[in-house]
C-alpha cells in the first residue's frame, strides 16, 4: 500500500513499508524520504552500474585502515579519499567484481557505493491543483499570527514556555534534510548562514536515465545554503525554532540559532556520504542537537545477513550499519544530541516482517524479502539515537506511526488526519515553506494566493510568508529536538560553539520531563478508516510503551523544572 504525503513537490519524501491497506491511504504523511513507486520490473539499460566502476565507501575493522588499503590495490582498486574519524575509505573499483574480492577480506566490515553525481541547468518546475485557497492575516488568539492553529504547541506546552524559556542564541540546532529556506521571514532571523552546509549535489537522473532530481536550479546543481526546494527541512526547522517576531508562528525553542546541513536529494533520497559528512560536520562545529527526520536510502530495513540479499546487497547494509554507528558515537563524543523520526510505516520495529520497499534506490529495484528483529531502520534504530513516535491531536499515536517497545524513546505531535473532529487539515502541523518551492509545485497562483487549504499565507505590512500543513514522524522529531534545545539552554555551560551539554544528560532531562502516557485499553487499539480496521498492540508500562516510550515531550515542564 502506498501511503501518500501532502507536500509541497506533489509527494516526494519516503513512502515507508505499511501494512494499513486503505486505512492510510487517507493519511497524508511526510516521512523520511522518497516516494519510490516500483515500475514492474527494472528495465535493461547498457552500462548498467553493475558493470560500472564506481565509488565505495569501504569501511575497515578497528586498526586495519594498512590491511584496507591493500585489499582496495588487490582488488583492482584505487583509493579516493579516506576518514579515519570514522574508519573508511573512499575507493573507486570496478562494480561487482570488486566488491566480492573486498568482501574476502577480513579487514572490510562493510562495503557501500557512493552516489555518482550529474548536472543539469534549467529550473525544475511541477503542478498541482487544490481547492479552496487559505489566507490569514490576523490570529484568532493571542501571541504570533496563525498561534491559534497550533495545536500541537498548546499540547507540549510549548506555547506557555516561550515567555519562561525561550532559549538561548548559543545553543545551535543542525537540521539534517533537504535544506532550509534561510530566508524565509520566520526562518530568517535565526538562521546561522555562514555556518550552513550543503552535503549534496542535485543530481537530474539516476543511473538509469531516469528523472531523479530533476533540472538543477542553479549552475553546478549545488544549492546554496539558504535554499530548499523540497520543503520537508523548513518545515522541520520552523517547529524547531520559528521566532516569536510578528510574524506566522513560533517554534518550541525559537531563540536558539537554527544551522543548515544538508544530507538530501531535492528528490527526498538520503544516501550514505552525506549523511556522515553531515554528522562530523555537526560534531566539528559545535553543534547542540541535530535532527535526523528521514531514513538512510536505500535499505528501510538493513540487514546483515538476509538469505534474500545477494552479497553485494549484505555488504551495503553493513556499511550503512556501521558508518552511521561511527558517525554517531563520533557526534555524540562531541556533544551532539541526536534525534530521529521513528518512521511512518505503521510498523511494530520489533516485529517487522516483510520490507518490500528496498532497495529503493534506483526506483524500480525494489523486493520483497522476510525481516526481522535483527534488522533495523537507520538511524531511528542506531544506538545513541532519541527516537520519536508521531501523536494525533487527541494524544493518540497517530495510524501511521511505526512503533515498539524497544525503538520507540518519546512521542510528541505529528498529526493525523483520522484523528479529531472538524476540518482535516487543522489536525495536521503547520510550520514555514518556502514560497519558491510552493510556486515551483502549482501551489501559489500568479496573485500569491494559496491553491489548497493546507497552504497558509500570512501577510504583514506587504510581506507576506507561507506555511504548510504536514502529517508525519518527520514532524513529531522537531518538537522533541526544539524541548532538548530548551533544556541545554537551561543547563549547558560555555563550551565549544556556545553551550555544551553531555547528550547522555540531555536524553536523561528530556525523559524526566516528558509527561508519561500509559498503553490504551485494550492495548490491541484498533484504528478505524474506510471501512477496514487495523489493530497495534501497545506493549510496556506507563514508564515506558512501544507507543509513547518514555512520555509526551514537554516544554513546559523542559522550561520549568528542577531535575
Amino acid at each position: 500500500m502506498q501511503v501518500l504525503r501532502q507536500s509541497v513537490d506533489g509527494g516526494r519524501m519516503r513512502r515507508v513499508a505499511s501494512g494499513l491497506t486503505a486505512l492510510a491511504a487517507m493519511v497524508i504523511i511526510a516521512a523520511c524520504s522518497p516516494t519510490a513507486p516500483g515500475d514492474g520490473g527494472r528495465r535493461s539499460t547498457p552500462g548498467s552500474p553493475a558493470s560500472q566502476r564506481a565509488e565505495y565507501l569501504v569501511f575497515y575493522a578497528g586498526g586495519e585502515q594498512r590491511q584496507a588499503l591493500q585489499a582496495i590495490q588487490q582488488a583492482g582498486g584505487s583509493t579516493v579519499g579516506e576518514d579515519p574519524r570514522l574508519g573508511y575509505v573512499l575507493a573507486n573499483g570496478g562494480g561487482d567484481g570488486f566488491v566480492k574480492d573486498l568482501a574476502a577480506n577480513q579487514a572490510i566490515v562493510g562495503v557501500s557505493p557512493d552516489r555518482s553525481i550529474g548536472f543539469a541547468t534549467a529550473r525544475r518546475t511541477g503542478s498541482a491543483a487544490f481547492p479552496d485557497a487559505s489566507t490569514f492575516t490576523k490570529s484568532p488568539d493571542e501571541g504570533e499570527p496563525l498561534a491559534g492553529r497550533q495545536w500541537d504547541m498548546r499540547m507540549i506546552g510549548a506555547d506557555r514556555a516561550h515567555a519562561k524559556a525561550p532559549g538561548a542564541k548559543q545553543v545551535l540546532v543542525g537540521i539534517i534534510d533537504t535544506g532550509v529556506d534561510g530566508k524565509h521571514p520566520d526562518i530568517a532571523p535565526n538562521f546561522d548562514r555562514e555556518l550552513s552546509r550543503n552535503f549534496v549535489t542535485d543530481k537530474p537522473k539516476d543511473e538509469y536515465g531516469e528523472t531523479l532530481d530533476g533540472p538543477c536550479e542553479v549552475s553546478g546543481c549545488k544549492d546554496p545554503v539558504d535554499a530548499d526546494d523540497d520543503g520537508h527541512g523548513t518545515h522541520v526547522a520552523s517547529t524547531i525554532a520559528s521566532p516569536i517576531n510578528g510574524i506566522g508562528i513560533a517554534g518550541v525553542a525559537p531563540g536558539v540559532r537554527l544551522v543548515n546541513i544538508r544530507a538530501g536529494q531535492d528528490s527526498g533520497f538520503f544516501f550514505l556520504k552525506p549523511s556522515l559528512d553531515a554528522l562530523t560536520y555537526a560534531a566539528d562545529i559545535g553543534v547542540d542537537v541535530v535532527n535526523m527526520s528521514y531514513y538512510v536510502d536505500p535499505w528501510l530495513f538493513n540487514c546483515t545477513a538476509n538469505k534474500a540479499d545477494t552479497k553485494k546487497q549484505q555488504l551495503e547494509q553493513q556499511g550503512i550499519i556501521t558508518g552511521i554507528q561511527r558517525a554517531i558515537d563520533y557526534a555524540r563524543k562531541k556533544g551532539v544530541t541526536i534525534v530521529s523520526a521513528l518512521g511512518n510505516g505503521g510498523t511494530d520495529l520489533g516485529r517487522p516482517e516483510i520490507d518490500d520497499k528496498s532497495p529503493g534506490y534506483p526506483r524500480g529495484d525494489e523486493k520483497e524479502r522476510r525481516v526481522d528483529n535483527s534488522c533495523i531502520n537507520v538511524p531511528a534504530e542506531s544506538k545513541g539515537v532519541i527516537s520519536v513516535s508521531a501523536l494525533g491531536p487527541s494524544g493518540r499515536k497517530a495510524i501511521y506511526s511505526d512503533y515498539g517497545i524497544e525503538q520507540t524513546d518519546l512521542s510528541a505531535p505529528g498529526g493525523d488526519l483520522l484523528d479529531g473532529q472538524g476540518a482535516k487539515v487543522a489536525r495536521s502541523i503547520l510550520a514555514a515553506a518556502p514560497e519558491r518551492a510552493l510556486r515551483a509545485a502549482g501551489r501559489i497562483d500568479g496573485s500569491g494566493n494559496p491553491k489548497g487549504a493546507d497552504v497558509v499565507r500570512d501577510c504583514k505590512a506587504g510581506a507576506c510568508s507561507y506555511y504548510q500543513y504536514l502529517d508525519g514522524t518527520s514532524m513529531a522529531a522537531p518538537h522533541a529536538t526544539g524541548v532538548a534545545a530548551l533544556l541545554v539552554s537551561r543547563f549547558g555551560k560555555p563550551g565549544a560553539g556556545g553551550l555544551v551539554l553531555d547528550p547522555a544528560t540531555v536524553e536523561d532531562l528530556l525523559y524526566k520531563s516528558a509527561t508519561q502516557k500509559a498503553c490504551p485499553s485494550p492495548r490491541q487499539y484498533v484504528y478505524k478508516a474506510s471501512g477496514e480496521t487495523s489493530t497495534h498492540d501497545c506493549e510496556g508500562e506507563q514508564s515506558r510503551n512501544g507507543f509513547y516510550g518514555r512520555g509526551i515531550v514537554d516544554a513546559w515542564k523542559a522550561a520549568t523544572f528542577e531535575p
